[in-house]
């Protein structure tokens, strides 16, 4: 059949999907689902198809004109001079009345004697549908209904076009072979109007669907970066066979940017759903399903990844992660925390609605599908990450990076739970066919039990490290003064920032925690708590540590006051945290106290006990009611080289807590004054005063106190006189 010339008229001449002009085919580079278009060619090919059968009609006009002028002649000589009447100028159906004989054709195939069409009328149909949609090219409400709520003109012609294009390849047969035969020239046209006119709906539906925020970003980076390419199109046609297999085949962003907080995505207003749940409609009806919830897809992935930029996350191999340093690596850890609760709380919610609003009845399944792939998707990327952390070495300052990231994703746990129980049970009369998206969000579901394992066996690790790193510090070289050990200030600091953690660290343990023997602690019973045992066996390995430790010093009463120091500052800081107090228990402390009294005990025997016996008067210094001035000049020696040894040596001594120096201070003067004070009272008069009494009786009961009062500042200076 001989193809009808189209007048030019009728031809697009407007900036559209089969016209060429500078902006639109700068949006079709975008690597369309549908495929690009040649506009150009196939706007020549148009023309030049119009040309052609106007000049060979031409061409038949005259043929005919010369047969009609003899024919003219002859019946101009029979019946004289009378004029023969113009023929009426030939017009164009408009698209309605094509519409109307479409309609018709595809109404009479239910009944008993189905219709025909012609070729022509196919191609004007086709035609004109091509003219609607590059008419509709630049208005803004050509998705919109009218005002009785009846579908746009735009979408009636396009959802038309393709009931025409199943019909004529269906008819006549199961198989449809009968009807493309029948109209092999029709079918041709038809299906490649409606190839067309998928591609426009696809452009326009993925317009509607990208976030403002993707747009910008996109626009702001270099074509040529990992960012620009991910927010690319990737074709739908020509898929492999196996791409349905999984559908999120979407490519990873490695690009790098971000801002500094994340600008959340409005809500799509009611207009613009329904605008896209129309396009929808349309694009799944006329078997473009794939194509359809593909861009879908990858529009709405754009989006999540850009909210995940602007809240600066930048995705990172698993090597980067393993090699980056810590101080790197634990920022990236927080901005990962922040990007991972904003998707799980804000944007699956968002993007769950938008999914049930755009595909909603017969559709519906598709949209459950969507985002359950939209989901998976956007979760494992980050997981990956945690997959990454949960490699690096293991180091005792990662343990709450690690703990924070395990609550996030224990804390994520339940939403993805309740999103996965609503395909386990549809709601009645609800779609059942969402199978695929119960699989993808079963997975997800399952990444994360395996993710969060991880991380709590790591978490577990860390904190079961301290007890190597304890027996490791085995060091030689005792602290100066008996000062607070740094492994004591260091341990028990961390310690009190892990018991901040206590409720995650009593599940990580009851959860993840495996005991190398049956002798570990906690191993032995179910009701016990395992991080309780863990950290009771760390802070016995301390005192244990300390005990060693204190034995580095050889005079005994420095060793007193090593263990008193180290035992006060962890009783403290036990004390000062409701957290580690409430796991190590009052026992524990009322135990340590203990210890404290017993050092303290030890510490004035091994000091003070030598200087009382200097004081005392055993019967060698008064003899038969007579006092021995030899052994009393004696004794006041001793007496002053002890106490300038004590001020030159426990002077340089440290105790650092106040109140612990305060009552060493009080309760040596408690002692060692009255004592002092009744030597003198008792044997000073028998010295002769001045130059005798200024050679034995160096200090007076105040400058004994004065000499206490600086006992354990840390100052290595000699003993200074103090006399009244």
């Amino acid at each position: 059949m001989e193809r009808i010339p189209i007048p030019i008229a009728m031809l697009p001449q407007k900036s559209s999907s089969f016209s060429q002009a500078t902006v639109r085919e700068e949006k079709l580079g975008r690597n369309l689902s549908l495929g690009a278009i040649k506009l150009t060619e196939h706007i020549e090919r148009v023309k030049k198809d119009a040309e052609d059968a106007a000049a060979a009609a031409s061409d038949k006009d005259k043929d005919k004109d010369v047969a009609a002028g003899s024919a003219e002649g002859d019946a101009a000589d029979a019946a004289g001079d009378g004029e023969t009447p113009a023929p009426p100028p030939h017009e164009e159906p408009s698209l309605a009345e094509l519409s109307a004989e479409v309609d018709d054709f595809l109404a009479s195939r239910d009944g008993d004697a189905p219709l025909s069409i012609s070729e022509v009328t196919l191609d004007r149909f086709a035609s004109a549908v091509e003219v609607e949609i590059a008419q509709s090219e630049d208005d803004e409400d050509k998705w919109a209904p009218g005002e009785d709520g009846e579908q746009p003109p735009l979408l009636a012609a396009i959802r038309r076009i393709a009931t025409l294009a199943s019909a004529l390849t269906a008819s006549g047969g199961n198989n449809g072979a009968e009807g493309a035969v029948r109209y092999t020239i029709g079918v041709h046209r038809v299906t490649g109007v409606l190839h067309r006119a998928m591609t426009f709906v696809e452009d326009e539906f993925h317009e509607l669907l990208e976030d403002p925020l993707v747009a910008k970003i996109s626009h702001a980076t270099d074509p040529g970066s990992a960012s620009a390419k991910a927010m690319r199109r990737p074709p739908s046609f020509g898929h492999a066979a196996g791409a349905e297999q999984d559908r999120c085949v979407i490519p990873s962003s490695e690009g790098s940017g971000g801002g500094g907080g994340a600008e959340a995505s409005q809500p799509f207003p009611a207009e613009t759903v329904e605008r896209l749940r129309a396009m929808v409609d349309a694009m799944v009806a006329a078997g473009y399903e794939t194509e359809c919830t593909e861009v879908f897809l990858v529009a709405r992935r754009n989006a999540l990844d850009t909210a995940l930029l602007s809240l600066g996350y930048e995705k990172a191999s698993i090597d980067d992660v393993v090699k980056m340093a810590w101080e790197g690596l634990e920022t990236e850890i927080g901005t990962w925390i922040k990007a991972f609760r904003h998707i799980v709380n804000v944007g699956l919610s968002a993007e769950h609605d938008l999914c049930a609003r755009v595909f909603a009845g017969s559709n519906t399944h598709l949209g459950r599908d969507i985002f359950a792939d939209l989901a998976r998707c956007a979760m494992l990327k980050m997981l990956n990450f945690t997959e990454a952390v949960a490699m690096t070495k293991r180091a005792a300052e990662k343990l709450f990076k690690v703990l924070d990231m395990y609550e996030a994703i224990r804390d994520g746990a339940p939403i993805v739970d309740a999103y996965l129980s609503s395909y386990e049970t549809p709601e009645k009369g609800g779609d059942s066919r969402s199978s695929s998206g119960a699989e993808a969000l079963a997975d997800l579901k399952s990444e994360l039990v395996s993710v969060r394992a991880r991380l709590g066996e790591s978490a577990a690790a860390i904190f079961c490290d301290l007890e190597s790193s304890i027996r490791a510090d085995a060091g030689k070289q005792p602290v100066p003064g008996g000062a607070v050990h740094p492994l004591t200030r260091y341990l028990m600091n961390y310690l009190k920032y892990v018991c901040e953690y206590k409720n995650t660290l009593e599940q990580v343990f009851r959860e993840h925690h495996r005991p190398d023997s049956d002798d570990a602690p906690g191993h032995d019973s179910e009701s016990s708590n395992p991080f309780a045992a863990q950290l009771m066996e760390v802070m016995e390995l301390l005192h244990d540590n300390l005990e060693a430790k204190s034995r580095l010093y050889k005079d005994l009463a420095l060793s007193s006051i090593f263990l008193m120091n180290n035992g006060r500052y962890m009783l403290q800081k036990i004390r000062g945290s409701p957290e580690i107090n409430a796991v190590v228990g009052e026992a524990w402390a009322r135990k340590r106290s203990t210890d404290l009294r017993q050092y303290h005990k030890n510490y004035q025997r091994e000091t003070w006990g030598r200087v009382l016996n200097v004081l005392r008067d055993d019967g060698g210094i008064t003899v038969k009611g007579h006092v021995q001035k030899p052994v009393l000049k004696e004794r006041f020696k001793q007496f002053n080289a002890a106490m300038d040894e004590i001020q030159r040596t426990q002077g340089a001594w440290v105790v650092s807590d106040e109140q612990l120096q305060s009552e060493l201070r009080v309760s040596i003067a408690a002692v060692i004054v009255p004592a002092y004070r009744s030597f003198l009272g008792r044997f000073a008069q028998h010295f002769t005063a001045g130059r005798q009494t200024e050679k034995y009786i160096k200090l007076s009961g105040e400058d004994l106190e004065g000499i206490i009062e600086e006992l354990f500042e840390g100052n290595a200076v000699s003993m200074t006189r103090r006399r009244n």
